[in-house]
């Protein structure tokens, strides 16, 4: 379902704005990573899973899985439920389990969507942290709705400088987190 998904997208955006994608010999070519985004709109989770060369299983709210045939949807094109108010064990494991078998996982690291800068979690770190695997700051650019795309045609990803989360100590993560934040803003 995820390349059905993605090819209609891929027609949606054609039609509606053009995405560039930038620096893409960043990308680790094999293993996992998480792929890190600041979550101004919805259209950034759509131009990502399009234009990135593997599949992204995305982290995604709870509340998106209520109702079952949406809920069926979104799994099938491999996004997974996380209870953001009380994180249980498994909004770790299925990630690090997923990254561990050499698959890309997508965090938004401030949790939610926020029109301006929102503050950077610690989450995305820890979970590469616990996987073993870099992270991968990216920047979207471009339209966060429909109404955005029809004034604004174009849309610019651009990958960052990957990086490992070396030393997981408390202290060390709520440094990588800073730098995460930096490189998201």
């Amino acid at each position: 379902m995820y390349k059905l998904t993605a090819a209609v997208a891929k027609i949606f955006f054609f039609f509606i704005a053009k995405i560039e994608l930038k620096n893409t010999q960043k990308l680790p070519a094999s293993g996992g990573y998480v792929i890190t985004c600041a979550h101004r709109g919805w259209l950034e989770i759509i131009a990502l899973g399009i234009s990135m060369p593997r599949p992204i299983h995305f982290m995604a709210k709870k509340e998106l899985f209520k109702r079952k045939m949406f809920a069926s949807f979104l799994t099938s094109i491999k996004a997974f439920p996380v209870d953001r108010e009380n994180p249980s064990p498994s909004s770790i494991k299925i990630p690090v389990k997923l990254l561990k078998s050499g698959e890309v996982v997508g965090i938004f690291p401030s949790g939610t969507r926020k029109t301006e800068n929102a503050p950077v979690k610690r989450g995305a770190i820890t979970i590469a942290a616990l996987a073993k695997v870099p992270i991968v700051p990216v920047t979207y650019e471009g339209p966060s709705n429909l109404k955005d795309a029809w004034k604004n045609r174009r849309a610019t990803i651009t990958i960052g400088d990957p990086f490992m989360i070396e030393n997981a100590s408390k202290e060390e993560i709520s440094t990588y987190t800073e730098r995460l934040e930096r490189e998201l803003n």
